[in-house]
């Protein structure tokens, strides 16, 4: 092996060396031999104060190793006192490192889990190593631009080499490692181009995947592999319901949300959200993350073996999907289980499902997807395919954009709504996460954004909402301009919210499922969809599925979609839910997707249900056609016998002789 990288009588002046980078750079140079000026000036991180202390602490803890360093308290401005400390202690400077500055972006509270990684893979002494190569006699780099993170580093020209990672999980890195793994790191066979930011950082999250994957497995005396155990038993976590919780409400809280996500009876289009008197009104249906936030809370902390403190959680991202429109009043009943929990290295995430139900009825879900700094490093997985992930949107103009002028006093607003993060109010508490002032609640901007989308895209219609994504990504204050970017793309909306007086994202890949709306009927012919017969059928059918919904749901699992014609036009659409809850029954679209997908008239309907018997015998008949429909779409072509059951048990030969005709495929049956 080489020998080790040694820099016995040389002199390096290391400037902003009290701490970070400037700190792992002099006690490298130090450990290896070098006598070093340590320069710092003490200011706090925006480069305000002075003070001694910061290079004196540093210059102890080389002295205590037994190395040789000298302090130096002035500004880089002052380079000439900076080099007559050296001359004054040393008599010379061989290396000089001008690493001194100060940090002006502090807007990491909505920082992404992705982010993060990045962050606490860019350690200072994962950087050290490269300087102490770079700087060392043996090395004739010169005039050379690199880019360095997490132990991986790349040569950068106006294309970037594919770099070489070196060091290995758990162990020191080295300037000898990188002197080894040298010639990979400037090697341009191959080169890559990045196209954006997002592209260049994501090769150190690729390195550090590799890293994190290093040591999972050891060899034993007798070489078969034994798995490393970890010190957190995620097995007992992950599933774990954490708590039940009763949100109990009147009308008051769906008006009170609104307001707080800046609805205002200035916008007709508001009101129905806004007055308990409205005919139509109605919660909005992001007001679905209400109820089931303080479930989530209730059981977070006590997790066995995780170090998990609240106050040190950032919400990273959300997802909510609506089953059924939120009632607008009454009793909610939220169930919250450990999806997933993953091993960031500087924290964990947890994933935390949020179901909430009505009576029996499963109204929404929502997952929470939450940052504890300082849980991490227990050797768990790093992604869950139980993660719903955002969507990047698509590269061109917005097909709307809405703003939205947030007002001082929003934060203390929407915090009624529940949400009581002194955060959000106390300008001192607010100071401690370094903010100049409270900060918008991240779940009140994704209320801006969600009725934003449900008004442009679904006419305010809370039928039509089915889902919504986002990653939390900066900061907002109140009384800026939340700036609403929307693309339509099929039966899905993407979108972004921009902060418009900085430009900055503070909401990034979001998403939106809306419900397509049903036909509408042309002016000349207007369709009347009262009276329909199958109605009547639909109805007794709910009814049946509430004394034994729970039966059929275990026994079909399937949702199906019903769409009733007239006149060759769509008149009404049915859904019965046979997957969620104990099932049910309601008027249009499927809220989340169909299983199976049925057309056909109105009469064509009666005539395959309609024998002469009771209703009831119908119902019976109509379910039982539900059941052997099902299995069918999940055949390439028609189960047969399903078909001739059917037919034998006389429950409609009509149906019969269609599936065998091949007129049910694809799980959309038309008659």
């Amino acid at each position: 092996m080489a020998a080790g990288l040694r820099f016995d009588g040389r002199v390096v002046l290391v400037t902003g060396a009290g701490g970070g980078l400037g700190r792992a750079y002099a006690l490298a140079f130090a450990e290896r031999g070098a006598s070093v000026i340590v320069n710092d000036l003490g200011g706090d991180f925006k480069g305000y104060g002075k003070s001694s202390s910061a290079a004196d602490k540093v210059v102890n803890e080389i002295r205590a190793k037994g190395g040789k360093a000298v302090p130096n308290y002035d500004s880089v401005e002052d380079g000439e006192k900076l080099v007559k400390t050296a001359l004054e202690a040393f008599g010379r400077i061989d290396i000089v490192i001008n690493n001194a500055g100060i940090l002006r972006d502090r807007s990491f509270v909505r920082i992404s889990d992705e982010d993060w990684d990045l962050v606490d893979a860019f350690k200072p002494e994962y950087v050290a190593p490269l300087v102490v190569w770079l700087c060392h006699e043996s090395c004739a780099e010169n005039g050379s631009l690199f880019e360095v993170g997490a132990g991986w580093i790349g040569k950068l020209r106006w294309e970037r080499s594919l770099g070489a990672i070196v060091r290995e999980k758990n162990q020191q890195m080295t300037p000898e490692a990188v002197r080894d793994k040298w010639e990979k790191v400037c090697d341009f066979d191959n080169a890559s181009k990045p196209r954006s930011i997002q592209e260049s950082i994501s090769v150190l999250n690729d390195a550090l995947s590799q890293i994190e994957s290093q040591g999972n497995v050891s060899m034993n005396s007798a070489s078969s592999v034994s798995v490393v155990s970890s010190s957190v038993d995620t097995a007992s976590i992950v599933g774990r319901e954490l708590a039940t919780n009763v949100y109990k409400y009147t009308h008051l809280k769906p008006i009170l949300y609104a307001l707080g996500v800046g609805m205002s009876t200035k916008d007709p289009d508001h009101l129905k959200f806004l007055f308990e008197g409205s005919e139509d009104f109605c919660c909005l249906p992001s007001f679905g993350v209400i109820p089931a936030q303080t479930s989530m809370f209730d059981g977070v902390p006590s997790l066995p073996g995780l170090n998990i403190d609240l106050a040190k959680m950032l919400h990273g991202e959300q997802y909510l999907e609506l089953y059924k429109p939120l009632p607008t009043s009454g009793q909610l009943t939220s169930v919250s289980t450990v999806a997933d929990i993953l091993d960031k290295g500087s924290g964990a995430v947890l994933l935390i499902d949020v179901n909430t139900y009505c009576e029996k009825d499963l109204v929404c879900y929502n997952q929470f997807s939450l940052f504890f700094v300082g849980a991490g490093g227990f050797g768990g997985k790093r992604t869950s395919e139980k993660a719903k992930v955002t969507v990047n949107p698509p590269r061109r103009p917005p097909d709307a954009v809405i703003s939205d002028v947030t007002s001082a006093d929003q934060a203390a607003l929407y915090r009624l709504s529940g949400d009581w993060n002194p955060l959000h109010i106390d300008p001192s508490f607010a100071a401690l996460g370094g903010f100049e002032k409270p900060i918008l609640h991240g779940l009140c901007s994704f209320g801006f954004a969600a009725r934003n989308v449900l008004k442009q895209f679904a006419n305010n219609d809370v039928n039509r909402f089915k889902a919504i994504k986002v990653r939390f990504v900066k900061p907002v204050f109140p009384g800026q301009t939340l700036q609403t970017e929307m693309w339509k793309e099929g039966n899905r909306i993407h979108f972004q919210t921009k902060v418009k007086e900085t430009g900055e994202v503070a909401i990034a890949g979001g998403y939106v499922d809306i419900v397509p709306a049903l036909d509408k009927p042309s002016s000349r012919e207007p369709l009347k969809t009262a009276g329909l017969q199958s109605d009547f059928v639909f109805e007794e059918i709910g009814r049946r599925i509430k004394q034994i919904g729970n039966e059929l749901v275990k026994k079909v699992n399937a949702i199906f979609q019903w769409d009733i014609t007239k006149d060759g036009k769509t008149a009404m659409q049915w859904t019965i839910d046979l997957k969620n809850g104990s099932g049910t029954v309601y008027q249009g679209p499927a809220r989340s997707s169909a299983d199976t997908t049925f057309t056909l008239s109105d009469e064509d309907f009666m005539d395959v249900v309609q024998q002469k018997t009771n209703p009831q015998k119908e119902v019976d008949i109509c379910c039982n056609i539900l059941i052997y429909c099902y299995y069918c779409s999940k055949e390439k072509s028609p189960t047969m016998n399903a078909c001739r059951y059917i037919e034998t048990d006389q429950n409609s030969p009509k149906l019969g002789r269609f599936l065998r005709e091949g007129r049910f495929k694809k799980g959309i049956l038309f008659w």
